[in-house]
């Protein structure tokens, strides 16, 4: 728990910094996201999804934990964010098994009850 409320204190404190330093480039990445993740033919929960499997393949812990959160805020269950993390796995072989550890410790800590 320590460790998931460390990257989620050092991700806001990185995008506080970059908003006061008026970074154009952080700017523009975030107008990129809020586009990337607004319903399409490809509904916002159904693309969090896609990136969970996406952030196991790259093993980057901060865009898990991200991603697992805004999947279940956007209505996903316990079980399509495991199948998402599978996916992940599957792409990545071998070493995505052992990064999915760390999704999985995020997925704990939502307490899912369905």
């Amino acid at each position: 728990m320590d460790k998931l409320r460390e990257i989620s204190g050092l991700r806001k404190k990185a995008h506080s910094t970059l908003l006061k330093k008026k970074s154009k480039v952080y700017e523009a990445f975030l107008t990129m996201e809020k586009a990337t993740y607004s319903d399409g033919a490809l509904t916002n929960k159904v693309k969090e999804l896609v990136a969970v499997g996406i952030s196991v393949v790259i093993n980057c812990e901060s865009c898990m934990q991200w991603h697992i959160e805004q999947a279940a805020q956007a209505g996903a269950k316990e079980r399509e964010i495991i199948e998402a993390i599978e996916v992940g796995i599957e792409m990545g072989g071998g070493p995505a098994t052992t990064y999915a550890r760390f999704a999985l410790e995020v997925l704990e800590s939502l307490n899912f009850n369905d």
